[in-house]
């Protein structure tokens, strides 16, 4: 290739890529409204904006990927967690966490309700817009995530190891485990398995055992007659029986998220039903 022929290629190839990057950057301003759901931008998601950089909270937290990691990633914190749950911790964030125990502290924002409902509004449209799976992994709310949720079940100690659990598609308690560790949002997020690892919700280390002492007890008040159908109503009427204390619960609402009978199928339930139902 002679100096005019490289003078030509470069001179090609930087137009080609020109007209390349032009016609990804109109591509993708053509599919924001798509994939930010902007018609789900109303009056109360605004207002939540203007809350979030009022209070800074992008000095601690991150939305898609962006700002700090001194706390929790919220891209998607509204689907793992509910705005019932968002609600009660935005107004006394220190029922939630203790400083010494988990050694830091949100600092109470002093929001008001307009102001709260308004941030619940834009963290759930932030977690609606299609990010392409970013970020990749996103901050856990809490480490004992990776901890309880990587503790094998006892049915899996028995078989020797969780890949034998799961050798078979056929095995409930192999298909409730993948269900458990898949399903959205993620049961992991918000339970561990490691006795005495209560995070958002309760440990379900022992559940098994807990479950007969909760049937036998007078202050239970749902429908369940057994550890099966116990787990069962748990899942699709969490607020059927409400476990206590102040993290769980509040007004009478259970926290945890109550859009899994819609979303899991009658066979997922009942073999996350199988899988919960080994730990004793």
């Amino acid at each position: 290739m002679n100096k005019r022929q490289a003078r030509y290629f470069a001179i090609g190839s930087t137009l080609l890529a020109t007209l390349v990057f032009l016609g990804l950057t109109i591509d993708s301003h053509r599919q924001f409204p798509k994939l930010t759901n902007a018609q789900n931008i109303t009056p109360a998601v605004t207002l939540g904006k203007d809350v979030w950089h009022k209070n800074n909270c992008i000095n601690c937290h991150t939305i898609f990927g962006e700002g700090a990691y001194y706390a929790p990633d919220l891209t998607k914190i509204a689907q793992q967690r509910g705005a019932p749950y968002l609600r009660a911790f935005l107004k006394d964030p220190s029922k939630f966490y203790d400083e010494q125990r988990h050694r830091r502290l949100m600092p109470q924002q002093d929001l008001s309700d307009a102001d709260i409902d308004g941030l619940i509004a834009f963290l759930d449209w932030v977690s609606q817009v299609d990010n392409q799976d970013w970020p990749p992994r996103p901050i856990m709310v809490t480490g004992l995530g990776a901890t309880g949720a990587n503790a094998a079940s006892p049915a899996a100690a028995v078989e020797g190891s969780t890949a034998a659990a799961t050798a078979s598609d056929k095995d409930p308690v192999a298909l409730g485990e993948r269900v458990f560790r898949s399903a959205a949002p993620a049961c992991t997020a918000c339970h561990a398995l490691t006795p005495g690892a209560d995070m958002a919700g309760p440990s379900l280390a022992g559940i098994a055992t807990r479950t007969q002492e909760t049937l036998a007890s007078p202050d239970y008040k749902g429908s369940a007659t057994d550890l099966a159908t116990y787990i069962r109503e748990s899942i699709t009427h969490p607020s059927a029986h409400l476990v206590a204390g102040a993290m769980y619960s509040a007004n009478g609402v259970s926290f945890m998220p109550n859009t899994y009978q819609k979303d899991l199928t009658p066979e997922q339930l009942a073999h996350l039903a199988a899988y919960l139902a080994t730990f004793k």
